[in-house]
């Protein structure tokens, strides 16, 4: 008697149903993709890349400084954007490591804090300590699979943009001296639509990377 043994199938990639992870079967061995960053090969090196990347970007990111006083003393700059991506990109621990490597540069002098500033202090500096929080939330709701679509990505960039709030509004009444009337009105209120409108564009950038991955059947 003569026993088939039926041909493997390949289990193609998931990129938006299943609830933590990717899974690539290739040659009986199974490939998780949890974050975007899972896409590129290697482990400690790639990892090291990819944390000094997250903190430069951020830092470049910083220097998109538009002043409000006196509508608030914090000012509009591109680094909310630039961590929430890196968080969900990198995932947890990695985007965690870059946010602590960006805050340790900043503190030891480089000047690429928002509007080329360095250093422990100043009225925005609750707002990068929330970077670290907002890292390591969003990039485990990535992981999680909350960016694979865009009603999930608002969820994960809503939820990392209220830690980071938490810490800015904290900070500004315990250094500052403002009330949290005052603190949530120049420290959240002006800055309600530009988020909105970056939440937008992650809405809209992250689900389409991982369609594209879908398509490269990566």
């Amino acid at each position: 008697m003569t026993l088939t043994v039926p041909a493997r199938t390949p289990v193609p990639l998931r990129a938006d149903l299943t609830p933590t992870e990717d899974v690539v079967s290739t040659n009986s061995v199974a490939v998780r993709r949890h974050v975007l960053a899972d896409l590129i090969p290697g482990s400690v090196a790639r990892n090291a890349l990819l944390v000094v990347g997250g903190a430069a970007l951020t830092g470049l990111a910083a220097q998109l400084s538009v002043p409000i006083q006196p509508i608030s003393p914090v000012p509009v700059t591109g680094q909310t954007f630039a961590v929430l991506l890196v968080a969900a990109a990198l995932g947890p621990w990695r985007a965690l490591t870059s946010m602590v490597l960006y805050l340790a540069v900043g503190m030891a002098g480089v000047p690429w804090f928002a509007g080329g500033t360095s250093g422990a202090g100043g009225a925005s500096f609750g707002y990068i300590l929330g970077y670290l929080a907002a890292g390591l939330l969003v990039g485990e709701l990535a992981r999680r699979a909350g960016d694979r679509t865009p009603l999930r990505t608002v969820g994960t960039m809503v939820a990392g943009n209220a830690v980071i709030y938490a810490f800015g509004v904290s900070w500004l009444v315990a250094t500052v001296g403002l009330s949290v009337g005052t603190a949530l009105a120049v420290g959240v209120v002006p800055f309600l639509i530009g988020d909105g409108i970056k939440i937008a564009l992650a809405a809209g950038i992250l689900p389409g990377a991982w369609a594209l991955v879908r398509r490269l059947g990566r």
